[in-house]
């Protein structure tokens, strides 16, 4: 006598709809993908400083104080001062000898919008090392 094997029970989920169960989830996955995208895009992807920082503000229509030297530089890098060409070692020479004469002497740097902040820095950080205590960048107000 040979007994009748049952085939394996197989199990399964029982869905009211009718739907396969996998369907249920694929508007979840949508979902998360938007918000995550809509996060990316509102999110700041940036460090943030880890103290307050108040950036300098332009002020326009005040006139420069009188005195003090003006040192223009060009998008090339050359540099006037006092309205007079000169080489970047000449410049900074005569303005430290300037300098050592009055330590409160008011140094107005102009740059060309295009010159890059390699020229301009490091001539700044120059003339601080050599003593001066006020230096002002000229920016001029945008045009109308």
């Amino acid at each position: 006598m040979k007994s009748a094997m049952k085939p394996p029970l197989k199990l399964r989920r029982a869905d009211p709809g009718g739907n396969p169960v996998g369907d249920a989830i694929l508007p979840l996955i949508d979902v998360v993908f938007f918000l995550l995208i809509f996060f990316m895009l509102v999110g700041r992807m940036d460090a943030t400083a880890p103290f307050d920082v108040t950036p300098p503000q332009a002020t326009i229509g005040k006139a420069l104080p009188a005195g003090g030297a003006t040192l223009v530089i060009a998008s090339d890098g050359r540099i006037a001062l006092d309205g007079l060409e000169r080489e970047r070692a000449a410049a900074v020479s005569e303005l430290s000898e300037a300098i050592g004469a009055s330590p409160e002497l008011r140094i107005r740097v102009q740059a060309d919008g295009a010159a890059p902040l390699r020229h301009v820095l490091p001539l700044v950080a120059e003339l601080e090392a050599a003593g001066a205590k006020d230096i002002v960048l000229v920016v001029p107000p945008e045009a109308l």
